[in-house]
């Protein structure tokens, strides 16, 4: 891969429930021999996205955000941050999801738009998550025309992936592409800029081909790089190197061959 380097720019490493303070020690060491220079700890709650800042900000090359996942609406009490907090790099995982009965509609909607209004104050991009919510999300977002971000794990529609494309946000795409026959991935080469795509494990979930059956880790970026690379017919290097200037332009990433570490 020359001197180019992967971020694994959506995962959730920093959480107890699935990674011990070892096995993420382990997995860090891991990622960083396969190339993978710097990671994005993705927070879902208020309590999980502090879990997410200490850890980050106790390793170098590590960074969080600040989010409530759609199924906490209503369950989680916001203590959101005023201010721009060392290594936080995004609002995020927020969103909409009306996959599982019982959703609370306007009390999602309520805590995207808030959630948005943050990362509006804050100035700093959205890392979305949505299911089954399509029109509403981007009913929400025409409210919030000059945010940025990512849809992260897109699986929907090439209808909502070309209404994702025309809001200039980008699209994340993770382990799920090496084993899901999803339609939108099947003609991606045609229909998706490598200008307009993140690389992410969203570990310990989704563990892409060839690795399935055993916990996702940001190591195994490599293996979603090289599935794209296949996709679009061109190089890994070329898709190493665009997919992680991608996700350090949005998220405002520091040079990882710098010592000091931005926000």
């Amino acid at each position: 891969m020359s001197n180019s380097y992967l971020v694994d720019s959506h995962c959730h490493l920093h959480d107890p429930e699935f990674f011990s303070p070892d096995l993420a020690e382990t997995m860090l060491k891991n990622a960083t021999e396969n190339g993978v220079q710097q990671v994005i700890c993705i927070g879902t709650s208020a309590r999980d996205s502090k879990t997410a800042q200490t850890f980050a900000e106790s390793h170098a090359n590590v960074f969080w955000t600040y989010g409530i996942h759609p199924e906490e609406a209503g369950r989680d009490e916001d203590n959101a941050t005023s201010r721009r907090e060392k290594s936080l790099v995004a609002i995020g995982e927020i969103g909409l999801d009306y996959h599982y009965p019982n959703y609370n509609k306007p009390v999602q909607i309520k805590l995207l738009e808030k959630m948005l209004s943050l990362a509006t104050d804050l100035n700093l991009p959205v890392s979305l998550h949505v299911r089954d919510a399509f029109p509403d999300i981007f009913g929400v977002l025409n409210n919030f025309p000059n945010l940025k971000g990512v849809f992260h794990s897109f699986s929907d529609s090439e209808e909502n992936l070309k209404e994702i494309l025309r809001r200039d946000f980008y699209i994340g795409i993770n382990g799920l592409a090496t084993f899901a026959n999803l339609p939108c991935y099947k003609n991606l080469e045609q229909t998706v800029p490598l200008e307009r795509i993140l690389l992410e494990t969203d570990a310990p979930f989704l563990t892409p081909v060839p690795k399935r059956g055993i916990i996702n880790e940001p190591a195994y970026i490599k293996y979603i790089a090289e599935w794209l690379s296949t996709k679009l017919g061109t190089s890994l290097e070329t898709v190493t190197e665009k997919t992680t200037e991608n996700v350090r332009n949005l998220f405002c990433l520091p040079n990882p061959n710098r010592p000091e570490k931005g926000l």
